[in-house]
């Protein structure tokens, strides 16, 4: 459980550090060594061995250099990497005389492949795209791809804007605001690919001349995937895209955050239904594309907004307040 900080109220989670204790940290670095009474509400800086006591005085802690504790914290990591791989490669030799029997007898639906690891990913995702004559349908949660994803993206739609197929996006609204995917849409953008975004949308998904589609094979999971050629279920997919892709707003056009009269804004409100719902924070964040931290500063406006003073009395006064009877 992450500890609470003490009576400063600051937030301390597992391998991070508060706003307070990086503060702290930096001026122990500078000036060589802190009061011990100083640190009693960052206990992050003492979980992370970033501070020692002075072996000269008690009362005064010495910072531990950045370098050192590094080392430190990953080493045990490491070490259980590499006991990892040494057990991956034992039961790789203990199951490989049984694996060419299980290809036989597959359970396996036919039409449905699992694609392990980025490589076979990758591969298989270019030798679509590579044959895609007509349409490309994408989507893509979050609040933006990393550099590296879009400049894999870009690769392969090259080809497809010279070929003239029709391509289609739809990311969330979070990532109007992201500077790789502005970057990518100034390029792609003027060559006809059309993208729209939404608050909340499905989980990753590519689908290549409505004939095979690609999604994730876990939630979360970008190093496993499903390829699926089954008319039925590609079809339904696409039925799935058509959907949102109605109710999307074009990349072209302005979003309003601009408060509703009752002072909650779009953003705050579906926060609020998916509270009501029981989700957790992590996972609201992740279901409307923006970090934890952002999260939880529109649940505190939100919180402020119907005068709750506490988490537990933020859900009864949202579904007293009617908000979530307003959505349009």
């Amino acid at each position: 459980m992450p500890s609470t900080g003490g009576e400063t109220g600051h937030p301390h989670a597992d391998s991070e550090l508060c706003e307070a204790g990086k503060l702290l940290y930096i001026t122990a670095l500078r000036t060589g060594r802190i009061a011990r009474s100083e640190a009693e509400h960052t206990p992050c800086l003492f979980d992370l061995a970033l501070l020692h006591p002075d072996p000269d005085d008690a009362q005064w802690l010495r910072p531990v250099p950045p370098t050192t504790a590094l080392a430190q914290l990953i080493h045990p990591i490491e070490r259980e990497i590499q006991e990892r791989r040494r057990r991956t490669v034992a039961l790789t030799g203990a199951l490989e005389p049984f694996l060419a029997f299980t290809d036989q007898n597959s359970t396996v639906p036919q039409g449905i492949t699992v694609l392990e690891g980025l490589n076979r990913i990758n591969t298989s995702l270019d030798q679509a795209t590579a044959a895609c004559s007509e349409e490309l349908l994408t989507v893509q949660p979050g609040s933006g791809r990393q550099p590296q994803f879009l400049e894999q993206a870009l690769r392969r739609v090259e080809p497809l804007i010279s070929r003239g197929v029709r391509m289609r996006t739809l990311y969330q609204h979070t990532a109007r605001h992201h500077p790789a995917t502005l970057s990518y849409m100034e390029q792609v953008g003027p060559s006809g690919v059309e993208v729209r975004t939404l608050e909340e949308i499905i989980d990753r998904l590519i689908i290549v001349d409505r004939k095979v589609a690609f999604i994730p094979a876990s939630s979360g999971d970008r190093l496993s995937a499903l390829e699926l050629r089954h008319k039925g279920i590609v079809e339904y997919l696409v039925g799935v895209f058509e959907q949102f892709w109605l109710h999307g707003i074009a990349w072209e056009e302005q979003i309003s955050y601009r408060p509703q009269p009752d002072g909650i804004t779009g953003v705050q409100r579906s926060i609020a239904k998916l509270l009501v719902e029981g989700h957790v924070d992590e996972a609201i964040a992740r279901r409307l594309g923006m970090n934890v931290r952002t999260c939880r500063a529109h649940i505190a406006k939100l919180g402020s907004a119907l005068g709750s003073g506490s988490r537990a009395q933020l859900g009864y006064l949202i579904a007293q307040s009617g908000i979530l009877e307003h959505e349009d």
